[in-house]
């Protein structure tokens, strides 16, 4: 069995990972205390990819949540879910990050750091044949930004042949949080980069726009956002945990979606997106999972994919369907929109079909669902953003202060500067499209031909 270990850093990143972990163990038919009581064989089969058995039959995420405040691990603690989570892998601090980078790396996350590696290095022994890291967080802020460079650092330099994946939020385009917040993800995504083998990017904007246009929420809250993202992270991890021969561990998932080695960043869908109240009113098909996923108004990140190319496609289905159906809609959907697609690599686009249904249907139930995930070179206007708001305020030095008072140099704003713009050149050649386009402008290319 190839487990995985999850760590979760960060407020945003625990928050994500309760409702996680919220949804795997209902797909796995565990009660809130990590009981088995579901119905089916299948459930079982490889749990131990995400869950320790402990003894009395229950089971125990491998899941370390850590963060340099104590807010946010007390509400899980305190969640319906709390107790089921091994109490010696909550780390966290006392002072907190103050969303600043350099403190979630330089100071109070050095001296957390020891401590999260000792949970960290526990969980790793436990496992038979580990096969990587899965990480959630989010870059805005100082806790999810700076200690979790440094827990990727650390990891990579320990753990040099396991695979790292992230799961990440990115400050929003045009809505933030915090006024430092694109020195946080600039520095971060300077580590990301270099030490995770895959990332794939969210954005509450993105989010909030398919909860309030897609689902008909009036008014989302981050409890709507985060599980949005659980329920796409589910699909994503479908072949992970069930039973299936493709994209079955994350080193055969890295090797079908990456290309060249620092272009890991993907973007991800979801189907189907209906709200509660039409769902009696429609059936779903094949062809309406794929055109949902492809729609660029569905992408969970704030990019329009039609400004860029798919160099990597793979989609999840979820419920008993034609595989022979859901090749002949891709080759439709790929003959027609060629242009859209790198015509160097051939297949690019993986399918994969699982019979477990998602959660909240019966096992006899036919129920079509689908998870995109995609590696498309549109992705850099997302970094682009992120140094267009970064050198508005560096060349001004504004609250650089901030930043050096915790033993950070100046010099690794440039570095971390220079290596985003070197990943967003490397995406504008292998698109080879208009390097001029700046971000914001209506595209001129013509919405995807789906049906």
């Amino acid at each position: 069995m190839r487990e995985i270990v999850n760590i979760s850093i960060g407020q945003c990143g625990n928050q994500i990972a309760s409702k996680f972990w919220e949804t795997v163990a209902n797909e796995h038919g565990l009660s809130p205390l990590g009981v088995y009581d579901g119905d089916s064989d299948l459930q079982l089969e490889r749990i131990n990819v995400y869950f320790n058995e402990a003894t009395g039959g229950k089971y125990v995420p491998r899941a370390i949540l850590c963060d340099l405040d104590t807010g946010a691990i007390d509400c899980i603690r305190a969640s319906c879910y709390g107790q089921i989570f091994r109490p010696d892998n909550f780390v966290f601090g006392t002072v907190g990050a103050g969303n600043n980078w350099a403190r979630g790396y330089y100071g109070e996350g050095s001296e957390t750091i020891d401590y999260l590696l000792d949970s960290i290095r526990r969980e790793v022994e436990s496992t038979d044949c580990m096969q990587g890291f899965q990480i959630m967080q989010g870059i805005g802020g100082g806790s999810g930004s700076g200690l979790g460079s440094l827990v990727l650092n650390r990891l990579r330099e320990e753990y040099p042949d396991r695979m790292i994946v992230s799961y990440t939020v990115f400050p929003s385009p045009q809505v933030s949080e915090s006024i430092v917040e694109p020195y946080n993800a600039l520095l971060a995504t300077h580590y990301h980069i270099e030490s995770t083998d895959m990332l794939i990017c969210f954005d509450n904007e993105a989010l909030y726009e398919i909860c309030t246009r897609s689902l008909k929420i009036s008014t989302p809250t981050l409890t709507d956002l985060n599980h949005l993202i659980a329920n796409t992270m589910s699909g994503i991890t479908t072949c992970l945990r069930f039973p299936g021969q493709l994209n079955a561990d994350l080193r055969k998932l890295a090797v079908n979606m990456v290309p060249f080695p620092r272009l890991h960043f993907f973007m991800s869908s979801l189907a189907p997106l209906t709200s509660r109240t039409a769902q009696s009113y429609r059936t779903m098909s094949v062809l309406d999972l794929v055109h949902q996923v492809f729609n660029p108004r569905n992408a969970m990140c704030a990019v329009d994919p039609r400004q860029g190319r798919y160099l990597t496609v793979a989609l999840v289905f979820r419920g008993r369907l034609s595989m022979r159906e859901i090749d002949e809609q891709l080759l439709n959907v790929q003959n027609r929109n060629s242009q859209y697609f790198i015509e160097w690599i051939p297949n690019n686009v993986k399918t994969a079909v699982c019979d477990i249904p998602p959660r909240g249907c019966r096992m006899s139930c036919t129920f079509l669902a689908s998870r995109f995930t995609a590696n498309n070179t549109a992705v850099e206007q997302l970094f682009r953003k992120i140094c267009q708001q970064f050198c508005a305020m560096y060349k001004r030095k504004a609250f650089i202060h901030w930043y050096t008072a915790e033993g950070m140099d100046d010099i690794e704003f440039t570095d971390a500067e220079a290596s985003l713009n070197d990943l967003i050149s490397e995406y504008q050649q292998i698109g080879n499209y208009d390097t001029s386009e700046q971000i914001g402008e209506s595209s001129s290319k013509e919405q995807l031909k789906l049906q």
